[in-house]
């Protein structure tokens, strides 16, 4: 019992001993709090001081114009809140918009389904009749192809004959135009022998002149001056006759040439007769020195006192007819021709269309023809261009001009934007005739068009 209670005493006393200490610690401790709550009275007034001091400048600047913007912001909103009201109404139309577009969406859906069938069986009952009356167009085209080759096959007989008429009775003109030369080239020699003559006359008097000359000085002096002159002139006449008789000579020959080759060109056609003559060559007549006569050259021996020599004459005969240099056909094809290429593209295709109705079986028929398409193209008519081209390519497929004709085809379908036909066209150039020039440009065209595609 005492031990406890000594341990008792002790902690009291303990305990006593820490109240007291405290005491102290908590009395510093009061004073230390005063000292820090004075101070901050102190920080709290200057901080009031500043606080009231920047709440007068609040209230004198900074507020209105605060209000102000409030307003402002306020007036926003009630216009966006109005904008927000319209909104929804306008959403609200739309839905009873979309409500209707479906219903009416609906009943097209219906509709269409039933229109679709109705089409459905609307077509099958054509294709029904079309290929019946497809069946009728064959067995018509079958009536109609084994009648056609019967009237080509008349058509070319007939063809034939008539050509063959033609051919007899060019033949009989050229032989007739063959004589006639021959009969010109005789008068020609002859008035060369003529010449010669007449050149002999000259030559002897000229050798009289010079013995009068040697007579006297003064005398052969006025009568060399006089021989001069008169050599001069005789020379350049003598000179231009025998230009004009060599060059009537080379026309003559040329006409026997090209009479020659029409002749062996007309023997090769279908349905002409072998030619039963041959032209005679031309004898040959060698001119004198330096000319060849065409007229007559007379000379009078001269005189005792001055020697007169005639002017060569142009012969009377009449010149080779113009008209026969070339064939008819081309003559007028070449004037034709002329129109098309000084832009007269309308007279130009009344004029082949004249050929072609005057001259269908010509060698320049396929050009013809082709240049008629060409004339349409050049007015922009490109579908009557494209007729005139089909034209030539389905006439004269072997002609030179069936190429160029089927390019030009395909032009005039790019010019009408139909690609497919066009580049069709192009193809057909580069397959059937790939050696041609026109390959090349039409091979340009499709790579072209493939590039564009």
């Amino acid at each position: 019992m005492k031990h406890a209670e000594a341990i008792v005493v002790v902690a009291v006393f303990a305990f006593l001993s820490g109240c007291v200490a405290q005491q102290a610690d908590l009395k510093q401790t009061e004073k230390v709090l005063q000292q820090r709550i004075k101070q901050q009275d102190d920080q709290f007034s200057q901080t009031r001081a500043r606080q009231s001091q920047e709440i007068s400048t609040l209230r004198d600047q900074e507020l209105p114009q605060l209000r102000g913007e409030l307003e402002k912001a306020l007036y926003l909103t009630q216009d966006l809140q109005a904008k927000q009201e319209d909104l929804k109404h306008r959403l609200a139309q739309s839905e009873q918009q979309a409500k209707k577009l479906e219903q009416l969406a609906a009943k097209m859906d219906a509709d269409n389904t039933t229109r679709h069938a109705w089409v459905q069986k609307s077509l099958d009952t054509q294709d029904a009749k079309v290929a019946a009356r497809l069946d009728e167009l064959s067995r018509a085209m079958e009536q109609a192809m084994v009648a056609l080759k019967k009237d080509i096959a008349d058509v070319v007989q007939r063809t034939n004959d008539t050509l063959a008429k033609r051919v007899d009775v060019r033949l009989e003109e050229q032989q007739k135009e063959f004589t006639n030369n021959q009969e010109r080239i005789e008068q020609v020699s002859q008035k060369f022998v003529q010449f010669n003559q007449a050149l002999t006359g000259f030559r002897e008097a000229l050798t009289s002149l010079d013995d009068r000359v040697g007579q006297g000085e003064h005398t052969a002096s006025a009568y060399a001056a006089d021989v001069n002159k008169s050599i001069a002139s005789v020379a350049k006449t003598l000179e231009s006759v025998g230009q004009k008789v060599t060059a009537r000579l080379d026309e003559q020959d040329h006409r026997i040439e090209s009479l020659a080759k029409t002749t062996g060109h007309a023997s090769q056609k279908p349905g002409a007769r072998p030619q039963g003559t041959k032209p005679a060559q031309r004898s040959a007549v060698e001119p004198g020195a330096g000319a060849a006569p065409a007229g007559q050259v007379s000379s009078a021996a001269a005189a005792s006192s001055s020697v007169t020599i005639a002017a060569p004459q142009e012969s009377s005969a009449p010149a080779s007819a113009q008209g026969n240099e070339e064939p008819v056909d081309r003559a007028r094809y070449e004037r034709v021709l002329a129109l098309f290429r000084d832009g007269d593209f309308e007279g130009a295709r009344r004029g082949f269309a004249a050929f072609l109705s005057e001259y269908p079986n010509s060698d320049l028929a396929p050009n013809a023809r082709y240049w008629q398409g060409e004339s349409y193209y050049g007015r922009k008519d490109f579908g009557k261009a494209i007729d005139a081209y089909d034209r030539v390519e389905l006439d004269y497929p072997r002609s030179e001009k069936a190429p160029a004709a089927i390019l030009k085809k395909g032009y005039a379908y790019l010019a009408l934007k139909d690609m497919k036909r066009a580049s069709s066209a192009f193809k057909q150039v580069v397959t059937l005739y790939p050696k041609s020039p026109e390959a090349g440009k039409a091979s340009d065209k499709l790579t072209q068009l493939k590039d564009v595609q």
